[in-house]
């Protein structure tokens, strides 16, 4: 079929669909050559024109007559020299790097290697096509209509963060129409959104949605790739997640799902994977960018260019220091945001985004870019502070206007309540807001994201049942998954009939997510550690995409009433602002002044001890304190309303004891005279949210308990 190509336009990169046909542009420094190809769906080449025009290193035409929907691949033809780090191979169709929807999986035994796999030498040319073999790009029509639509904006301060799995969220929920589980659509639906905002969540943190492959590996052993950190296109959301096929129904799903997520008033965050992708390293397969301009898109060994850096553990590193490549994670950042309308993102393996050199920078290009752009500067930026490279833990160190994972609050807050000794102070330095980590260079709590568990290691459940992980079903040997889990069994591996080492499981479930929630920062929940989810020990459920990983919507009374606990945590936490305070704790007497007179000397925090005495320093050095009471109080919150007037709340007395025996507190007065009242008692396994009108001067938290109380001075008795 042959069709007439204009010279088109260098911008945007990609496919950009208009009325007349198709303007295609792909960027290669050192390329000799481009054509487009064209395929029928059931992936028959069609038709392949060389794209004659080049401006600033971008090949471009227009080619009239090309619809939305069209598959379409390209062909890059330029030197094959891997010891200069060129791999150009004509014989090998490319997906498109600014793809906006990707269609059709890798076929692991057909040719999508560019070096000659049969020899096994990766410096040796392979000449065989592999169009039948790879995905295509998909031209996708951008059009809909969002009726008044916009990203919510919802301050980090008042956030709680939702960590899930779009397939794995919806794929069980029996409420949901089959043809619809597991899918945007799923997500969508009334009965998710339903139990979303019943939780009472503000915002959803999706593992990748970009679309990927599954690795050769986990396709010979009859697995998939289920969590997704394998990119193969940074603009293009997931054909599996789509109900509407992989021509370009995804993006309408996504769009509309989103959509309705905002009209029910929760964000949308995506975890986003711009550090690595899934072409490995040499020895890995040809389908984007090694094709396009391999010395453009990744790092190479400097003295030695066949080979990749490889600061993430995958093969490749994204080589983020060339500004064609920076340019295309900010379009791909600034396209999620403003094409698809998403609140924020966090940033998967982010110190490999930082490395300027070797070293992680918090001067990097990077971070400056990001500051300095008018649609990325209002977003939530959410790093995941670490990789694999020397000098990669960074928690504490990204630059204004991130928020961090706390690693380091997952690490203490399991130690603590295990019993580890010596975590009494680092303990506190989490529970309010981590300031050893935030507060010198201006961040406020919010900048921490506090979580027990997450995506990747044991769930809530599985933390308090395994001493060890369990790894077997992932074909291993069970040498995958970390090893240091900081988790306690409590007497038994896995499940038991033994009443009471269930019930101390029961209790230890609420103290770690009672503990999340009144902790200063923003909170995430690990999707599903709200009805105690378990992956039968297995920490690392990458490859699962099965019952082992899926949400469980048939819920027993075990799990319906950590339910019930975690929404009325949250509730509390979202009620009240001292719970989530703006800005770090002085630690100090704070002076209150009305009509500028002294009125009072008050602390707007104070730490006691079980005698009711103000906690010693040899307390906070000891190795066996493993009790203490925190006080907040509610009339020092330091902000004002939109009315200008000083907020003030109830003040909390917070009573946690991580030894196994009970100990007896005397309570501090509280800030406002008022009696304290009990709200919450992990120790009631029926009804832990007991309100106890007015408590005695001295109250028992027995072993592995917590107990929180109010004085009601503004929210009244």
């Amino acid at each position: 079929m042959s069709r007439t190509l204009l010279p088109g336009k260098p911008y945007p990169l990609g496919a950009t669909a208009h009325r007349r046909g198709t303007n295609f542009a792909v960027y290669s420094d050192a390329a000799t050559r481009v054509d487009v190809c064209f395929f029928d769906p059931d992936g028959t080449q069609t038709d392949c024109i060389t794209l004659r025009e080049k401006t600033a290193h971008v090949f471009h035409g227009f080619v009239n007559g090309i619809k939305p929907g069209q598959l379409y691949g390209f062909r890059v033809e330029g030197p094959w020299d891997p010891h200069r780090g060129l791999r150009f191979n004509f014989h090998k169709l490319l997906v498109d790097p600014y793809a906006k929807a990707i269609a059709g999986d890798v076929n692991w035994k057909g040719a999508v290697f560019g070096y000659d796999l049969l020899s096994g030498d990766t410096n040796k040319m392979s000449e065989e096509d592999d169009a039948a073999d790879v995905p295509k790009s998909v031209v996708v029509d951008t059009s809909f209509d969002w009726e008044g639509d916009e990203p919510l904006d919802i301050p980090m301060s008042d956030s709680v963060i939702y960590e899930m799995h779009v397939r794995g969220f919806s794929i069980k929920n029996p409420c949901i129409p089959e043809e619809l589980r597991g899918t945007y659509a799923g997500l969508a639906h009334e009965s998710s959104i339903d139990y979303l905002q019943r939780l009472g969540v503000t915002s959803v943190e999706l593992l990748p949605i970009h679309h990927f492959i599954d690795e050769g590996f986990l396709v010979d052993k009859g697995m998939r790739n289920y969590w997704g950190y394998n990119t193969l296109g940074f603009f293009a959301p997931m054909s599996r997640y789509s109900s509407s096929g992989d021509h370009g129904g995804q993006v309408r799903e996504f769009k509309q799902m989103v959509k309705a997520l905002h009209a029910a008033g929760i964000e949308v965050i995506l975890d986003v994977v711009y550090n690595h992708t899934c072409e490995g390293n040499h020895h890995g397969p040809m389908l984007c960018w090694k094709g396009v301009c391999n010395t453009t898109y990744y790092r190479l060994i400097e003295n030695d260019p066949q080979f990749y850096m490889d600061y993430t553990g995958t093969g490749n590193s994204l080589n983020v220091r060339n500004p064609q490549v920076l340019k295309m994670i900010m379009d791909s950042l600034r396209y999620w945001r403003t094409e698809m309308h998403v609140d924020g993102f966090r940033f998967d393996l982010a110190s490999t985004l930082a490395r300027e050199l070797h070293e992680v920078s918090r001067l990097s290009s990077f971070f400056d870019t990001i500051h300095q752009d008018p649609v990325l500067e209002q977003v939530k930026l959410i790093a995941e502070p670490w990789d694999v490279g020397d000098g990669g833990y960074q928690v504490g160190n990204f630059p204004v206007l991130w928020a961090e994972w706390n690693g380091k609050y997952r690490d203490t807050v399991r130690r603590f309540w295990k019993g580890d000794e010596g975590m009494l102070s680092d303990f506190a330095y989490r529970l309010t807001g981590s300031s050893d980590l935030y507060q010198s260079d201006g961040r406020k709590p919010y900048a921490s994201i506090n979580f027990v568990t997450a995506h990747d290691g044991f769930t809530l459940n599985d933390l308090v049942s395994y001493n060890q992980k369990h790894n077997e079903a992932n074909g291993e040997n069970n040498r995958d998954g970390s090893d240091n889990n900081d988790s306690w069994n409590h007497g038994w591996e896995g499940p038991t009939d033994d009443d009471a080492i269930n019930e101390l499981r029961e209790r230890q479930m609420r103290n770690f997510m009672a503990t999340l929630m009144l902790s200063q920062g923003v909170p995430m929940i690990t999707g599903g550690d709200e009805v105690a989810r378990t992956q039968n020990g297995n920490n690392n459920g990458f490859c699962q995409d099965n019952e082992l990983n899926w949400f469980n919507w048939d819920l027993d009374d075990r799990q319906k009433r950590l339910r019930d606990f975690t929404r009325n945590l949250i509730r509390l936490r979202l009620d009240h602002p001292n719970l989530h305070r703006r800005k770090f704790f002085q630690d100090r007497e704070i002076r209150k002044r009305s009509d500028g007179s002294l009125v009072k000397v008050i602390k707007d925090i104070a730490w006691y001890s079980a005698n009711g005495s103000e906690v010693s320093d040899e307390e906070w050095n000891s190795s066996w304190a493993r009790a203490i009471a925190l006080m907040l109080n509610g009339r020092t919150l330091q902000v004002m309303n939109e009315d200008g007037d000083w907020l003030i709340d109830d003040s909390f007395l917070l009573l946690v004891n991580a030894s196994y025996q009970g100990v007896e507190f005397t309570l501090p007065e509280s800030p406002s005279g008022n009696p304290w009242h009990q709200i919450i008692d992990t120790e009631n396994i029926e009804d832990p949210f007991v309100d106890i009108v007015e408590v005695d001067d001295v109250m028992i938290v027995g072993g592995r308990g917590l107990k929180l109380l109010s004085d009601r001075s503004v929210t009244g008795m």
